[in-house]
Parts: structure tokens; C-alpha cells; sequence
């Protein structure tokens, strides 16, 4: 039949990733035949459908990976607040024991504040990081997503073209 590997091929390769499929998508698109005195192609219909199939069940699948990433960056800033309000209620009780001498209360108070920032600064980065991480990665789902957007109306237009020469005039 055709030189060209199947969809079947692409999407029996352990699940490909939304890029591996879009990929696998332009390919089959790339690989096409073309017609005779057009620019269009013939694309096997179930090939594309199988990898739209698969990309749709991907997509789901890379969205709840990110909702874990961030979730799992709420559990670490919710850990470092629990152990930031253990440390300052160890600090508190250590300081009224000390409470005759004031220079350990205020360097124990000192100490806890530090902890506390120290806790927060990182509870912040690592929320960053997991934002940043959930942005680059909604930012090329939306690259990729443009890219077959333009692919569909490129084809579209290609098509109307094509409708509009074969119609019969009247």
C-alpha cells in the first residue's frame, strides 16, 4: 500500500505524548499523497482520526500530571507551614521556660523568626516552581494546539478552494 508507517504504528509505541502525536499527526499529513495538479492530499482518514483519538486521550492525562505537580507543591508549602508552626510553638514554650533570662528569650525569638522566614522563602520558591513549571508547559500545549489549528484551516481553506472550483456555475 504506502511506504509511510501507520498511525497504528505511532500510537502502539507505549502511548506517545502530545508532542510524539502531533508530531505523528504532521507527519502523516507531510507523508501524504499528493493530488495531481493541487495542492492537496490525500490523508487516510482513520490514520488521522486513530491520532486525534489518542491526542484527545492524552491531553486529559498531561493536564492532571500538572494539577498533581501543583497539588503536590501545596502539600509541600502546607508541610513547611505545619513545621514552621511547630518550630515557633517550640520556640514560645522554650522561651517562657527561659523567661528569667532575657537574652535567650530574644535570641530564641530571633532564631524562630528566622526559621519562619527561612520556612516561607522556600514555601514560595517551591510554589513558584511549580507555577512556572505548570505555565511552560500549558505554554507549549498552546503552541502545539495553535499549530494544529493552523494545520485544520489551512485544509479547510484548501478545501473550499477545491469546492468552489468544482462547483457548477449557474
Amino acid at each position: 500500500m504506502s511506504d509511510m508507517p501507520s498511525s497504528e504504528t505511532f500510537v502502539e509505541q507505549d502511548r506517545l505524548g502530545v508532542p510524539a502525536l502531533l508530531d505523528a499527526l504532521t507527519d502523516l499529513v507531510e507523508r501524504a499523497r499528493a493530488m495531481p495538479m493541487s495542492s492537496s492530499v490525500l490523508v487516510n482518514r482513520n490514520e488521522a482520526l486513530d491520532l486525534l483519538d489518542e491526542l484527545r486521550e492524552q491531553l486529559p492525562t498531561q493536564i492532571t500530571r500538572a494539577d498533581e505537580v501543583l497539588s503536590d507543591a501545596g502539600h509541600v508549602l502546607d508541610d513547611a507551614r505545619d513545621e514552621a508552626d511547630r518550630i515557633v510553638a517550640a520556640a514560645r514554650a522554650r522561651a517562657q521556660e527561659l523567661v528569667a533570662r532575657e537574652e535567650v528569650v530574644r535570641v530564641a525569638q530571633g532564631r524562630a523568626e528566622e526559621i519562619v522566614t527561612q520556612a516561607r522563602v522556600e514555601a514560595e520558591r517551591l510554589r513558584h516552581e511549580a507555577d512556572d513549571y505548570c505555565d511552560r508547559r500549558l505554554a507549549e500545549f498552546e503552541i502545539d494546539l495553535g499549530k494544529l489549528v493552523t494545520q485544520v484551516q489551512a485544509g479547510r481553506a484548501r478545501l473550499g478552494q477545491r469546492l468552489a472550483q468544482d462547483s457548477p456555475e449557474t
